[in-house]
């Protein structure tokens, strides 16, 4: 059950970390956002999208390295919303 409280932890700490660095309009696309072992991967609902988001993420990306320096690959995929 800590494998899962801590996940879901993670992810609401990514999730309002890039709601705090993104336009409202994009952090509004973003589906998920999952870290697992040194891996980052930011969900947005279409590839329009996921496009958008990659472009901003590559931006953020020293900011994200600098505070969680674990983090060796970065990625945003589509997942649409259900």
């Amino acid at each position: 059950m800590t494998r899962v409280t801590d996940q879901a932890a993670r992810q609401t700490f990514w999730r309002r970390w890039l709601e705090a660095r993104l336009p409202a309009e994009m952090s509004a696309k973003i589906s998920g956002v999952v870290e697992r072992e040194g891996s980052l991967v930011i969900f947005a609902e279409s590839s329009a999208w996921s496009a958008r988001l990659r472009y901003a993420v590559l931006e953020l990306e020293p900011q994200i390295r600098e505070m969680h320096p674990e983090i060796a690959a970065i990625s945003v995929r589509v997942l649409p919303r259900s």
